[in-house]
């Protein structure tokens, strides 16, 4: 081999690798900007009955990218609702804006999600599993903290 052959490979060979580094990097989804959602507070408060509940929690979004809550499941209740309130009233809406670089706030008097018909009572001190779907981001577990029917959860600016 010359040198000018081993060079033209080298020179391939190096074009090849970098094609392929950038176009493994373009096919990553995360590297789309895809949002990453965070949850904490979430919490229940103990149902009065077996026909609805309501829980409530700050989601998170630390990306570049608006994303929206689009769907809530879990084995709790066949029917989740997100909840809006406007006027005190309040109404289901299809979806909820989750901010780019900001949060959600689901608490009491205000927005929320309502769990209806309800398979079971759960008690303070259980917890109960539900998923949120969002329109970009992936699916989110979040548990729910079974609380007093009188709790208030502090938000802070140190959370």
């Amino acid at each position: 081999m010359t040198a000018r052959t081993t060079t033209r490979a080298l020179a391939a060979a190096l074009s090849l690798a970098a094609a392929l580094a950038i176009s493994g990097c373009s096919s990553d989804p995360d590297a789309a900007g895809k949002p990453k959602m965070t949850v904490s507070g979430a919490f229940m408060p103990e149902p009065v009955n077996d026909k609805m509940a309501g829980a409530f929690m700050v989601i998170k979004n630390d990306s570049e990218t608006a994303d929206k809550l689009t769907a809530v499941t879990g084995p709790l209740s066949d029917d989740m609702q997100i909840h809006e309130t406007k006027d005190q009233k309040m109404q289901q809406v299809p979806a909820m804006e989750v901010p780019a670089n900001g949060e959600l706030k689901l608490e009491r008097g205000g927005n929320h999600i309502m769990l209806m018909g309800l398979k079971d009572k759960p008690k303070v001190g259980d917890k109960v599993t539900i998923e949120l779907r969002f329109e970009k981001a992936d699916p989110v577990k979040v548990e729910l903290d079974v609380k007093e029917r009188t709790y208030q959860a502090q938000h802070t600016a140190s959370h």
